[in-house]
């Protein structure tokens, strides 16, 4: 958000309001991808050592860098040098072999500054896939909202509820909620509905609307989470409900009038990750078997999102002695739900919960390490040969119903499959640590190499981040079609471009700029358009605006103008999710901070 004149720099999107989960990293709930082994193992197969003790913040928290924020360099935040081999960029000698063996293209500048760094504390979610991470002192620029393009709707923990329009015809009545952190007591107020029931406007969001902006259909603020902070993953908007998870809770509200749908469905435990999207009108949440520091992620619940009716339950096990459940990702594609565990993966059938098979190692040491899917496609990396001068990664697509691979695509050494942009088509981004090289491929239906990017530009799309687990799926704010892959531009919190880039040959096709001095993010593709999301700024609320992907114009149009009023409010959500479904806008937290001194912002929706 840019600031007025003078002014100091306001609060932006995703930073922590007040306490930092620093003594709990937050699970990688929502994304695809089974965990892995923490970064500083040798590879999958090697004995995984724990994870470090929680340790107590030891100061306070540090703002993240958002989205066009100046970045922090990282271990992939420039380009490579002049001559520095690279992924498909320029080797010294063009023409040296890429991560599968082709050929390399000059060398791009590196798309996302900095791959994810793994660490235990403070979340760092990176403003986008690859970028540097967290902001240094006097950094208050938070993280862009996480783009809700798979991931449509709100799974939503229980919280105040301020209805904008109405009267209040109903009181609220706080609930005690048990906290896992004895300093901190959560509570949670039931839900109020909304147009014409629904509460106060304390913030008075909609007043001095202006002409041709839309209003705040409704507000919600979230309950206390713990000190640690809590994850809320999962966003879903699904018919006329909006479904939203967070801490304990999942809580479902009516997406044009905020009034309660169903539930909230109360969990013994905290929710540590979601389904991204539905299958069938259904979504599966994992939660911890305990509040201690050895609980794991091994506990599933389906629920039915357009009645709240919990269906089947059961428990992950784990995998093996060194392939554990401490963490898992749920991954799902047709009527498959495959969690991943660190080294392996076990398939279910998500409508009746019925097992289907599983996925362990196979060949030459290969441990399956992280799936994507969608579109009954079904995507997994594996991690071969770790420890010995043959450790590589390699692809396979897998039938989802049956587990069998259908193609297998090895990586080059020194080549990690860190990312995939899109599984139908297939696009993937990779990084080479020793290198300092990041690379953007594409692939046939048949798995063949098809092509790479070659746009010289520093890409800006936000990923989540991963502390246990190769999150493939993490990625927001990029958008791919048949032919076309559109990534945003970086920009220092002033109007940046979205480029388009053919899948074909990986070269530029058009660009977009920004309608506003804001970055802008795409969204989804929409009725054969291009949507994107414009950031607020300190006069003016965000935009929602369509761009055409095919002619010879390619100027956005606006869709929707969010208030100026709320600005304030749409620019602070932590670790932000946003979603354009059905012509209204929907923001939510895609984590709970813990914050003791503001009450913290869960969700909101915006339409005319």
């Amino acid at each position: 958000m840019t600031q007025p004149p003078n002014q100091p720099p306001q609060d932006g999107f995703g930073a922590p309001q007040g306490k930092s989960p620093q003594d709990q990293p937050p699970q990688g709930g929502g994304g695809f991808g089974p965990p892995q082994t923490p970064p500083a193992q040798p590879g999958f197969g090697a004995p995984a050592t724990p994870p470090p003790p929680q340790q107590p913040p030891a100061g306070p928290p540090q703002p993240q860098p958002g989205y066009g924020y100046p970045q922090q360099p990282g271990p992939y935040g420039a380009p490579p040098a002049p001559g520095t081999p690279g992924p498909y960029g320029a080797p010294a000698a063009p023409g040296a072999p890429g991560p599968y063996g082709y050929p390399q293209q000059p060398q791009q500048a590196g798309p996302y500054g900095a791959a994810p760094q793994p660490g235990y504390g403070y979340p760092q979610q990176p403003p986008f896939p690859g970028a540097p991470q967290g902001g240094g002192p006097g950094s208050k620029k938070k993280p862009l909202l996480i783009i809700g393009a798979a991931v449509a709707a709100l799974l939503v923990v229980g919280g105040t509820v301020y209805a904008l329009s109405g009267d209040d015809d109903g009181k609220k009545k706080p609930v005690a909620q048990q906290s896992d952190d004895p300093k901190h007591s959560a509570s949670a107020e039931p839900t109020q509905s909304a147009g014409g029931t629904g509460g106060d406007d304390p913030e008075n969001l909609n007043e001095g609307r202006r002409a041709g902006e839309a209003k705040v259909l409704w507000y919600k603020s979230a309950p206390d989470a713990p000190g640690s902070g809590a994850d809320a993953p999962g966003m879903w908007v699904t018919g006329d409900t909006a479904v939203k998870a967070a801490y304990k809770q999942v809580f479902a509200f009516g997406a044009a009038d905020g009034r309660t749908a169903w539930g909230p469905i109360d969990f013994p435990q905290k929710i540590c990750a979601a389904t991204p999207q539905a299958a069938g009108g259904k979504v599966v949440v994992a939660y911890m078997n305990g509040a201690g520091d050895r609980a794991k992620c091994n506990q599933l619940q389906q629920i039915d999102l357009a009645t709240g009716k919990k269906g089947w339950s059961g428990e992950v096990a784990d995998g093996g002695l060194f392939d554990s459940s401490l963490s898992v990702e749920l991954t799902v594609s047709g009527r498959t739900l495959m969690v991943g565990r660190s080294q392996s993966g076990t398939a279910y059938d998500i409508t009746s919960g019925k097992k289907l098979y599983d996925k362990k190692k196979y060949g030459a040491a290969c441990f399956p390490t992280a799936f994507a899917g969608g579109t009954g496609r079904l995507v997994q990396v594996a991690s071969c040969a770790a420890g010995t001068d043959k450790e590589h990664d390699e692809i396979q697509e897998l039938d989802p119903a049956t587990g069998k691979a259908r193609w297998t695509q090895p990586v080059k050494k020194g080549w990690r499959v860190t990312r995939t942009y899109s599984v139908d088509p297939l696009v993937v981004y990779l990084t080479n640590q020793d290198k300092k090289a990041w690379n953007i491929s594409t692939f046939t239906k048949d798995g063949k190499f098809r092509s790479e990017v070659k746009v010289n530009e520093k890409f800006a799309p936000r990923c989540g981040w991963a502390i246990l687990e190769r999150d493939l799926q993490g990625c927001q704010g990029v958008a791919v079609d048949a032919d076309t892959l559109y990534l945003p531009t970086d920009s220092l919190s002033s109007a940046n471009e979205i480029v388009a880039i053919g899948l074909a040959d990986g070269k530029e096709k058009w660009r977009a700029k920004s309608p506003a001095e804001e970055p802008m993010a795409p969204l989804k593709i929409d009725g054969g358009k291009l949507v994107a999301y414009v950031q607020p700024s300190y006069d003016a609320g965000g935009q929602v605006v369509s761009i055409p992907v095919a002619g010879s114009s390619h100027k956005p149009t606006k869709l929707l103008q969010n208030p100026q009023g709320a600005a304030d409010v749409e620019d602070a959500f932590y670790n932000g999710v946003v979603d354009w479904v059905d012509g209204r806008f929907f923001i939510s937290s895609g984590r709970l901070s813990g914050s003791d001194q503001s009450k913290e912002k869960l969700m909101m929706a915006f339409g005319n």
